[in-house]
């Protein structure tokens, strides 16, 4: 992501997403759902929360109550994206076998010269049905035009954390204009939508933005999300420009670490920041996206053990669908684990139990939402219910490894946010899901017809 979007005609007409927000019931019974420790309960979701979780066949619902019978499904609270750049699905497949400068300078950011409104709302209303299908219930999201992505996290009743990204060399979004969107974003707040402050990366913004960062911020009262040590080549590339700190050491002189910070990658997180870290792990997350590092090779992954040892949570992200393809975060989560195996050369690193909870417990603390992620009295009612009767899952020894290894996205039958149904029988309930694929698919080639293109700094992705 280099270069400010241009407006080139208008955005979507509302008829691409005709289909109503279905209405909060009084009250939804969720009967007879299985919790990932084999327990067999009601939920009884009130006012957006879980009021009661009681012994199945045990509870009872008012006369207006809407009722999911969820015999044989696995209850398992609303999956987070902790990084992503929802617009992007429009590049899906379009930058594939190539090295990372390649990939970087002459497939992605060729066609971010030609990205507008229309693409974003578009392309932001696909990613928010695909990950909705999936049982993502909110997600992290860094990119342009955040007041779109916001219509259409609304328009589809997922929560969504918005980091409108910028950067301070010439040719890119400025910082202005980045932050003129942060604060509209954020004036807006509400249970669904919320923003971050979000910075490129370490490499593509100087100090003076990133400590304007931290005052823009406090005054906001909002976390910071933007790409730190994205690899090893960054980090040695940020210590030579600044004076021999690392990323995270910059991000800490500058104040963001200590305004909350969802670092994405940390790959190129060094041993040498272990004390910044820890010294601020109350409001730190790092999001680990291992598909796009596979693809191009990076190498070593996001460091779970050292997080892990230093209390910094780790959260599972897809990335954008240009280099992840999909959003799917089950992947991404059964990716991590593997991979940190690989890397580790040790099989009982990232257990099973571990890596779920970076998908819910990391990505709640990677939005600074303590409510999400988790199945509790209180607890936001953020939820998916997930079929695992298919031959890829049976028999069924260990519930939770299933869920790691075996399950996929198609798996998931039921989605709940904020106790509103979204997702019921595999449908999309919040868009017509044909017409949302049908412009995405007729925008989608615009973006590589020939249009301005940037000389961005080698190596800074999106």
């Amino acid at each position: 992501m280099n270069q400010k979007p241009v407006p080139r005609s208008d955005a979507t007409p509302a008829s691409a997403v005709d289909a109503p927000i279905p209405a909060d019931p009084a009250e939804l019974l969720i009967t007879s759902a299985t919790t990932i420790d084999g327990t067999i309960v009601d939920l009884e979701i009130v006012g957006g929360r879980i009021r009661s979780i009681r012994p199945a066949g045990t509870s009872h619902a008012s006369d207006d109550a809407d009722i999911i019978d969820a015999t044989d499904l696995i209850v398992v609270p609303g999956l987070i994206n902790a990084h992503t750049h929802s617009p992007m699905v429009l590049m899906r497949g379009a930058a594939e076998d190539v090295d990372g400068a390649t990939w970087f300078n002459d497939r992605i950011w060729p066609m971010e010269a030609n990205i507008t409104p229309e693409h974003v709302l578009a392309g932001a209303r696909l990613a928010c049905a695909e990950m909705l299908l999936g049982g993502v219930t909110a997600f992290a999201d860094h990119y342009f035009h955040t007041p779109l992505i916001a219509q259409a996290a609304r328009e589809l009743g997922i929560r969504a954390d918005l980091a409108a990204a910028f950067f301070t060399e010439p040719g890119g979004v400025s910082r202005d204009a980045a932050f003129a969107d942060t604060v509209e974003v954020a004036e807006a707040t509400d249970d669904l939508v919320r923003a971050s402050v979000g910075p490129h990366a370490v490499g593509t913004v100087d100090d003076a933005d990133l400590e304007a960062v931290t005052e823009l911020s406090a005054r906001l009262g909002i976390r910071v999300h933007l790409h730190a040590s994205e690899s090893l080549d960054q980090t040695r590339a940020v210590q030579a420009a600044r004076g021999g700190r690392t990323p995270i050491r910059v991000l800490r002189d500058t104040g963001v670490l200590e305004r909350g910070v969802l670092i994405a990658h940390g790959c190129g997180i060094l041993p040498d920041d272990a004390d910044d870290l820890a010294a601020f792990a109350d409001r730190i997350a790092v999001a680990s996206c291992p598909k796009g590092y596979l693809k191009q090779l990076v190498d070593p992954m996001t460091p779970a053990p050292l997080l892990r040892s230093l209390g910094v949570p780790l959260a599972i992200g897809s990335d954008g669908a240009a280099s992840g393809n999909t959003l799917d975060v089950w992947e991404s989560a059964r990716l991590t684990a593997l991979t940190q195996k690989r890397q580790a050369a040790d099989a009982t690193v990232l257990p099973v139990r571990e890596a779920l909870d970076a998908i819910w417990l990391g990505g709640a603390a990677a939005l600074g939402r303590p409510e999400l992620g988790r199945i509790e009295v209180g607890a936001a009612a953020d939820l998916a219910l997930v079929d695992v009767s298919g031959p890829h899952c049976r028999p069924m020894i260990d519930l939770a490894a299933t869920l790691l290894y075996a399950v996929s996205a198609r798996d998931v039958q039921t989605v709940i946010v904020g106790g509103r149904v979204v997702v019921r029988d595999r449908r999309l309930l919040t868009a017509a899901l044909g017409e949302l694929v049908a412009h995405a698919e007729a925008l989608a080639p615009t973006l590589r017809a020939e249009g301005g293109t940037i000389a961005p700094s080698a190596g800074y992705g999106g």
